[in-house]
């Protein structure tokens, strides 16, 4: 079986490459362990791997999730094609993207670039980088098989917000970042 590892410059992430028998294998070990902790504060502990809908790519997940929050901005929902995105994000060095990933760049309403990556072959969000914050990773909580540890603390982008998508009772809103 062969394995190697790539650096894509864009985001500084090692991607390993490897055979169906390793993925398959990861996948196992993966549903094996508990894929959550719940910290305190409410910031669960992740130890997970999850993969896009056709298992060519894999996200393994292994540290605390720094922060929750959905973001109803424009490139959001056309991103996800609903009313907003669920978003985990944790630290780059808690991250492991294993597979080929495509990339989409775009300034961003705050001025910062965003890079969302999605699998070449089914489409399926992956994850995203933002120059605002180059030590995180954006993780889209529809990529995770079972997500009940998500509690969103924050809506950002309100401002754009449509009425028909409903959000958690009480969750602050922000009509554009949390300010910091």
């Amino acid at each position: 079986m062969n394995s190697f590892e790539v650096s894509v410059p864009a985001i500084g992430i090692p991607f390993v490459a490897r055979g169906l028998r390793a993925l398959i294998a990861g996948i196992k070990i993966a549903a094996a362990r508990a894929p959550c902790q719940h910290a305190p504060m409410g910031k669960p502990e992740l130890d997970t791997m999850e993969h896009c809908a056709c298992s060519s790519v894999s996200v393994t997940a292994r540290g605390r999730v720094l922060s929750m929050l959905v973001c109803s901005c424009l490139d959001c929902r056309k991103a996800t094609g609903t009313g907003h995105s669920g978003i985990a994000i944790m630290r780059r060095e808690d991250v492991k993207i294993s597979g080929k990933t495509r990339h989409f760049d775009r300034l961003a309403d705050s001025g910062a670039w965003i890079c969302r990556h999605f699998c070449p072959v089914c489409g399926t969000p992956v994850f995203a980088t933002t120059t605002r914050s180059p030590t995180l990773v954006l993780l889209p909580v529809g990529l995770f098989d079972n997500p009940n540890w998500f509690a969103p603390t924050q809506a950002i982008f309100s401002r754009t917000h449509l009425h028909w998508d409903t959000l958690p009772e009480g969750i602050p809103q922000y009509q554009n970042y949390r300010p910091q």
